[in-house]
């Protein structure tokens, strides 16, 4: 119910922030809960946060996902059943990285020696022991491949591999199972779960006052409304700018958000004229050497579409810049691959701006050096009555859209718990 414009009420459980956290917050209380009064506040104009589809219309039963569209670990993820509970489809072609997947990938002694250096580096990684360090301290120096493995690192974390946290990465694990997506559109998927609950859109949270005992005090830009519980699901860009006071102050918390920042992955989709000009659901990288350089997804779902992917600096240079540097760069890219006569058969359909996002700022949270363990501290709640939920609270789920939902929905087990508690 995205429509409702009730103001002034008395609610059990404010959530803030319609994103996937936020409505399987509010889902599971609904289900295990439904005595409570529950709100969802969110400053958009659209349910789903970082989940967000657009439509092609040459392919109306095909959504482009602008935010996430893999399901990670897919048969253990919540939002593989989901799907089918609200009647989307589960595409299962294979990921490029899963056994059976497709990219246009050379097999000569270059291409052997990359892997070779890929696999090595990551070896690292996972084999690292003792204090915390950056990414880009297991690079080998002077590794004619360290361009390669650089871009890697980015898509993986979003943000350049000297910011990036080693205890991090290999804590993370998206659970069994290949990576699927949604046909219709992930984005699809996480807005479509959100319209059972009520919500109220365009309005922004300002302040929390948790000065007194009782209830909690929430300023809007559409007036002040109070709770018993409040759950905070904001992306951690949102809170380590201030943009939500806490009265009194909550460091912790600020501190935490601060050091698990926002990496950034920016997409392009481009419409292809003739669908035969590029083969189907196959994956390419755009130079095998450079560190800048997007990824490619080439026809998914046999769709005349394009999925450029960029990350790390490369995607905050190319937002800044717009639409037309970042198809220029994709059109040098695909151009050294397919000939300069791609370039005719290409067109922007949409690209998305993460950085800019004014409620967001960003695509999924890294950790910095020595920062992995304020997940935990992130999570944590505050007195009883302020919750805490999102990817960058998930320990080893982070940066996907099932460690957001699970943390939502163990944010939400929590605070009935707490009702049943309190007098």
């Amino acid at each position: 119910m995205p429509g409702d414009k009730s103001k002034g009420a008395k609610e059990d459980v404010v959530v803030i922030g319609a994103g996937a956290a936020g409505i399987a917050a509010a889902r599971r209380l609904q289900a295990i809960r439904p005595d409570l009064s529950i709100l969802l506040l969110e400053a958009g104009d659209r349910l789903g946060g970082r989940a967000w589809t657009v439509g092609l219309p040459e392919a109306a039963d095909i959504g482009l996902d602008l935010g996430c569209g893999w399901l990670h670990g897919a048969r253990t993820n919540a939002w593989t059943a989901i799907a089918g509970e609200v009647g989307l489809t589960v595409d299962r072609t294979p990921a490029p990285w899963n056994d059976g997947g497709r990219r246009l990938q050379r097999d000569d002694a270059a291409a052997r020696a990359a892997r070779e250096a890929i696999g090595a580096y990551f070896e690292r990684l996972e084999g690292h022991e003792g204090n915390d360090a950056a990414m880009a301290d297991m690079l080998e120096p002077g590794n004619p491949w360290n361009g390669q493995i650089r871009a890697i690192g980015t898509y993986i974390t979003g943000a350049e591999l000297e910011r990036s946290s080693v205890v991090d990465y290999n804590r993370y694990d998206p659970g069994p199972g290949p990576d699927w997506r949604v046909r219709e559109g992930y984005g699809t998927l996480v807005s479509l779960y959100g319209e059972p609950v009520r919500a109220r859109l365009g309005t922004e949270v300002t302040r929390i006052d948790h000065r007194h005992a009782g209830r909690i005090a929430i300023e809007t830009n559409q007036g002040v409304l109070s709770a018993r519980a409040v759950l905070v699901t904001v992306s951690t860009n949102v809170l380590a700018a201030g943009k939500i006071a806490f009265d009194p102050p909550l460091p912790d918390k600020i501190e935490a958000a601060a050091r698990l920042p926002l990496g950034l992955a920016d997409k392009l989709f481009l419409r292809l004229v003739n669908r035969e000009a590029l083969p189907a659901d196959t994956h390419m990288l755009g130079s095998t050497r450079r560190a800048a350089t997007g990824t490619y997804q080439l026809r998914p779902f046999g769709a005349p579409v394009v999925e450029a992917y960029f990350a790390g600096d490369l995607a905050h240079d190319l937002e800044g810049q717009g639409r037309e540097a970042a198809f220029s760069f994709a059109g040098d890219e695909l151009s050294a691959h397919f000939g300069a006569d791609i370039r005719k058969e290409l067109s922007v359909v949409a690209m998305s701006a993460w950085a800019a996002a004014p409620h967001i700022g960003g695509s999924y949270s890294y950790a910095e050096p020595g920062a992995s363990d304020l997940r935990g501290r992130l999570a944590a709640p505050h007195d009883g009555r302020i919750f805490f939920a999102g990817e960058a609270c998930s320990t080893s789920r982070y940066s996907t859209a099932h460690g957001a939902y699970e943390t939502g929905v163990a944010a939400a087990e929590l605070i009935a718990g707490s009702f049943s508690q309190s007098p």
